[in-house]
């Protein structure tokens, strides 16, 4: 049943996703002050029918951030124009101070349980500044706290461990019971294998924290689609798992995979399950076992964005939106611009249609 107060799919499963429209604004777009830009990720506060959007401006255009915003579906489709930006909220250390510059990389996003948020940084290996799991106050972007995360995660200056610089949390997702957040890597860790590459499933894991005591309680294998780009003239290629959105409490995810291949985007959206997946949190590196003894979780497509007939950009992020006029779910889809005048943000609209069980 899909629950409308808590827009969780309880029983069922999506077998179809229906692009209803989008609005684009073009890089250099500003607002308050700020320029606007850079948003990997999205979440979607039911109770005051608004979203919040998470910018991964490390500083340079202005304090990292992120931003309340309406869009408007109450035609059943999202056309030009029907986005607001409301305000936008600076986050705060601990200390009530503004982050310095290049001291966070903020990509994931997800409303909390008491007028709160969370956010993930991927951090910085270069200079060894570890990522983040945070929770903040919606009204001040004040840090509350950080969850501990495990050392196999951490960057070392004496081992080859850890995170991947910007390949690290780029996801973040809560149930709607809000008892559960999941983050994953976009990419390997460094002792779990390579890079991505073009033809090759990269292996993430997805880390599951227990928000009742603010631990770490299991870790699951992610393994991302292989792409060969068609044609490549740049030569550059970047591929991985970009962000989560939990469906339910029981481990039922959407997924959202993205790789950049030289002459655009293949964006590819899924039906996550965790049921009978591998824990995987006492592993400390897969180069060192038979992986094949891993159960990977299980994937099943739901969306191509190549099909759409609409051009996509650098897609981040996703969230459920408000139950439509027809009674189906709405899924929110964001676009990181990388604050490049040749691309721009993209934030598309779609329906969700579930077979109940």
């Amino acid at each position: 049943m899909i629950n409308s107060n808590s827009f969780s799919i309880a029983s069922g499963q999506v077998n179809k996703v229906e692009f209803i429209g989008k609005n684009i604004w073009a890089t250099g777009f500003s607002f308050q002050g700020t320029e606007v830009g850079g948003l990997s990720g999205i979440t979607y506060d039911a109770e005051n029918k608004i979203y919040y959007a998470i910018s991964d401006d490390r500083g340079a255009k202005a304090p990292p951030r992120f931003y309340t915003l309406k869009i408007d579906l109450s035609q059943g489709k999202l056309n030009q124009g029907g986005v607001s930006l409301i305000k936008f909220t600076t986050l705060k250390d601990e200390n009530g101070q503004v982050f310095p510059a290049g001291l966070t990389d903020t990509e994931g996003i997800a409303i909390g349980n008491r007028d709160t948020i969370y956010i993930t940084s991927e951090g910085n290996i270069h200079q060894l500044i570890p990522p983040f799991v945070g929770e903040f106050y919606l009204d001040s972007g004040k840090m509350i706290d950080k969850l501990s995360i495990p050392k196999k995660f951490l960057p070392s200056k004496n081992s080859p461990q850890g995170i991947r610089d910007n390949l690290a949390f780029e996801s973040l997702t809560i149930t709607p019971d809000k008892k559960t957040l999941f983050t994953a890597t976009e990419n390997a860790l460094l002792q779990d294998g390579t890079a991505a590459k073009p033809g090759n499933s990269n292996p993430c894991r997805i880390l599951q924290y227990n928000l009742l005591t603010n631990q770490p309680e299991k870790e699951f294998l992610y393994q991302t689609e292989p792409i060969t780009p068609m044609l490549n003239i740049a030569g550059r290629f970047a591929s991985g798992l970009t962000d989560l959105f939990a469906m339910d409490n029981q481990g039922k995810l959407l997924s959202l995979e993205r790789t950049f291949h030289g002459w655009g985007f293949t964006i590819l959206l899924f039906q996550v399950s965790l049921e009978n997946a591998t824990n995987i949190q006492g592993i400390d590196s897969f180069l060192s076992i038979d992986t094949q003894k891993i159960k990977p979780v299980k994937k099943k497509l739901l969306l191509d964005l190549r099909t759409i007939n609409t051009a996509v950009d650098n897609i981040e992020g996703l969230s459920f939106g408000p139950l439509i006029s027809d009674g189906n779910p709405s899924l929110i889809l964001v676009s990181d611009n990388n604050f490049n005048v040749l691309q721009r943000t993209e934030i598309l609209a779609f329906k969700i249609y579930v077979n109940e069980k």
